[in-house]
């Protein structure tokens, strides 16, 4: 396929494409060359300020239409996204490093949750409670009101899709801050809203310093909730400005998911979908298995499997077909890979594959395989957002879980077994939002995403997803009040 060239990036707002007034210039950088695609201006103090009066404004014209006429937009901007598919598939691995083969299903996962909350949104129903004679018990929905998102760089199309998709079908307006190193795939997206006749105000985009923005917004008096995709750290600091503006949170956080795989599985195939499902986007993703429990009994084989097809795994550039897996996402990912390897084999870890970066241009580091990996390794405990695949054994099943479960966070969790009382068992007792049984899918549109404990709160995705942006309110209606007859 032809590469396309990097689109220039701009903020978006009120309707409008602007250059920033901002006194930084952004660099965006292709993690697989480290040569610069493209750059632009961040958004000023006046910038936001420009955008929060314009979902201010356009608040009371958006919840008034009709839920109808928010889907017909909704539905027209999935197919133009589609219709880009190819495109926006290039430019996401150029910005990202991901192999086209995930950038192409990511928009299209990401022109099917448009569709999914334009069609939800039509079957936001309230409900109505038997009362009295001549009276009314109601409950309706109502959309929350402005909403400021913030969306990661490792999925660029999915998270931005999911936040506006949950917002603007409730009637929400929205204001997204998109990750500064993936502008352009959130650019294409909002090209696609606005000519689908999106009105002006409805949806922003602001691109700039997050710390910046972020404090901006949240302490104004037009946004009333908040949605992040971002760490653990992040979430926290935007949640104390949350919680002093009394504002509406969802949270996604990250996670450490556990695999817990027992003796009765077909090892080689378990093994082959593990290391796939691992080393997708190079390793970052929030709920990508993580910590991988191998009863002792197939641990030796287990381990020499992914070894052989770990290294078999083809690493290059996400633009050039056959590519596997991708670079890191930027360089600050390179030194932390490098820690959790050597912490590993510091603490009696064996390596079996990778553990180091590949020394040509761009970020990229080996597919890397760690055996005999202790509890107490930092790539256990953490979450290590990489193309590090730990692997430790277990005896019992209890003990397992236990130790599965030792774990600030509570996304994802996986389990291997063709045994229908430990996958009830295990399924039940595993501290996570989401479990995957026999498969490593964890995401659906149809499906809420969203985790427990350090992982955060709340959903996205499914109906859940469109609850997140309602509020209910309470209607009692009576017969009018009049006095006794005479």
């Amino acid at each position: 396929m032809s590469i396309p060239s990097y689109p220039q990036i701009h903020q978006y707002i009120a309707g409008r494409w602007v250059e920033g007034s901002g006194a930084t210039v952004e660099q965006v950088l292709d993690p697989a060359t480290e040569q610069v695609l493209g750059s632009y201006r961040h958004a000023s103090p006046a910038d936001i300020d420009a955008a929060l009066i314009a979902a201010d404004q356009a608040l009371p014209l958006w919840r008034g239409h009709t839920a109808e006429a928010r889907y017909q937009i909704l539905r027209t901007a999935a197919g133009l996204l589609r219709q880009r598919s190819e495109e926006a598939a290039a430019i996401l691995s150029l910005e990202q490093g991901k192999p086209l083969s995930e950038s192409r299903m990511e928009i299209q996962v990401s022109a099917d949750v448009l569709d999914w909350y334009a069609e939800e949104g039509r079957r936001a129903y309230g409900r109505v409670i038997p009362g009295a004679a001549n009276s009314r018990l109601l409950v309706v929905n109502e959309p929350i009101g402005a909403v400021a998102a913030f969306t990661p760089w490792n999925f660029p199309g999915t998270t931005v899709a999911r936040k506006l998709g949950g917002a603007l079908a409730a009637g929400c307006t929205a204001i997204i801050k998109a990750s500064e190193e993936t502008a352009a795939t959130a650019v294409i997206i909002f090209e696609c809203l606005e000519q689908a006749g999106l009105p002006a105000g409805v949806a922003n985009l602001l691109l700039g310093i997050p710390a910046e923005i972020s404090t901006r917004l949240l302490s104004s008096n037009v946004i009333r909730k908040v949605s992040l995709t971002g760490s653990l750290a992040v979430g926290r600091v935007l949640g104390h400005l949350a919680v002093d503006n009394d504002l509406v949170t969802t949270m996604e956080l990250g996670g450490n998911a556990p695999v817990i795989v027992f003796d009765d599985v077909d090892v080689e195939a378990v093994a082959r979908l593990c290391v796939t499902a691992k080393f997708r986007n190079a390793g970052q993703v929030c709920n990508v298995p993580s910590r991988f429990y191998v009863h002792e009994r197939i641990a030796e084989r287990f381990a020499v499997t992914v070894q052989a097809f770990a290294r078999e795994l083809r690493v290059g550039p996400g633009i050039e077909a056959g590519t596997q897996m991708g670079p890191l996402a930027n360089v600050r990912r390179l030194a932390v890979m490098q820690q959790l390897v050597d912490d590993a084999q510091q603490r009696g870890a064996d390596l079996l594959a990778g553990g180091k970066r590949l020394q040509r241009a761009g970020y990229f580091f080996e597919p890397s395989v760690l055996a005999n990996v202790p509890d107490a390794a930092r790539v256990l405990v953490e979450e290590a957002f990489g193309p590090i695949m730990p692997i430790t054994t277990f005896s019992d099943r209890d003990e397992v879980l236990f130790r599965a479960n030792n774990t600030p966070y509570g996304l994802g969790a996986f389990v291997f077994t063709e045994s229908l009382d430990h996958a009830t068992y295990v399924s039940d007792v595993l501290e996570a939002g989401m479990v995957g049984v026999n498969t490593t899918v964890l995401s659906r549109t149809e499906t809420p995403f969203g985790g427990i404990k350090a992982s955060g709160h709340g959903f996205e995705s499914g109906i859940e997803g469109l609850e997140a942006y309602l509020r209910k309110k309470v209607i009692l209606q009576h017969p009018p009040v009049r006095g006794a007859a005479r």
